[in-house]
């Protein structure tokens, strides 16, 4: 009799608990959800998902704030995200340099890029753009490359840090070309930009979003967009395969949420960003700031997480590209 009023005590436990976690799932979102950029403010990313997570907090009905944890290259507030309760409370805003360069860049981080996190959607694609100081005599790629060629190791670019994005873009342009360029990094994508245009150093690829101001403005000029296709903000400017047949970079910006979050709670994440992709006044901001709609949902995002971590390793090895 007692085994049996156990096991009744324990089904009733077990049915009880269920019951609060459905009821919690039903219930989500009931109070703010915090997002975890580990990029600085005024970054691509950031300038992508601080308009999109407005808009998905509308249709949830509850806010979502999103704070900057920018230290040790990322990992920190990557770390964070990972070691979050997996309620849908805490989410990580990354881009592929978070899940695909840093992993294969460090020997050792405190999260898995894979393993760690539940992904919730691949939010935009953001196109890079190759920019020179005004005074830089090139105005295309094969420009670049003929007076690297002409001058081997006198010319630099520059880039938020090794292995951040403008780097990888640039080495892939390196490798590619063959072109022998010189690595200048700096602490964050920001101080790059504004030596490039005080003319401290010529060159650097960078995302469109960050530079376009400075574009329009002549303090910059364009050499090519990194995209496969010309940008509808610059339908003058040819890309760089035009000039540098097959070369192509971009980056991306994703949702994810802890390991172990359900996927009840990633469903209404998804739904709630594809409803804001909807808004035509939001996707009309996001393509005058160069950003690219892609493919929504989880499996997508695995894939391009899984292509990228196979492409940036040997991108990484064979660059000889070391940490900061």
């Amino acid at each position: 009799m007692k085994m049996k009023t156990f096991i009744l005590v324990g089904a009733a436990f077990i049915h009880l608990l269920f019951c609060g976690l459905a009821k919690a799932q039903t219930n989500y979102p009931n109070r703010t959800i915090q997002t975890i950029m580990p990029l600085q403010a005024g970054s691509g990313v950031d300038i992508l998902m601080r308009p999109i997570a407005q808009k998905m907090g509308e249709s949830l009905g509850q806010a979502i704030t999103i704070e900057n944890i920018p230290g040790g290259a990322g990992l920190i507030g990557t770390a964070k995200v990972a070691q979050s309760p997996a309620d849908g409370y805490v989410l990580g805003a990354f881009n592929d340099s978070i899940l695909t360069m840093l992993p294969n860049l460090y020997k050792k981080i405190d999260y898995d890029p894979v393993q760690s996190f539940t992904p919730i959607s691949e939010v935009a694609a953001i196109t890079f753009v190759m920019v020179a100081n005004p005074s830089f005599p090139g105005n295309t790629a094969a420009d670049l490359v003929r007076i690297a060629k002409e001058k081997p190791g006198k010319i630099d670019y520059a880039s938020g840090g090794n292995g951040s994005p403008q780097h990888i873009g640039m080495e892939i342009f390196r490798q590619y070309t063959g072109a022998p360029i010189v690595h200048i990094p700096y602490r964050g994508a920001a101080a790059a930009v504004t030596d490039v245009m005080a003319g401290q150093v010529p060159v650097m690829i960078s995302a469109l979003s960050v530079v376009l101001p400075h574009i329009r403005a002549g303090k910059l000029k364009v050499l090519g967009v990194a995209s496969k296709n010309r940008s509808p903000l610059l339908p003058n400017t040819p890309t760089i395969n035009e000039s540098v047949k097959g070369y192509e970079f971009s980056t991306w910006g994703a949702l994810l949420a802890p390991k172990g979050t359900s996927p009840a709670i990633i469903e209404k994440l998804n739904d709630a960003l594809a409803n804001a992709l909807k808004d035509p006044k939001l996707r009309e901001q996001l393509i005058q700031q160069g950003f690219e709609f892609v493919p929504l949902g989880p499996d997508h995002l695995k894939e391009m997480i899984s292509q990228g971590l196979v492409k940036m390793k040997k991108v990484i090895k064979d660059g000889g590209i070391q940490p900061d």
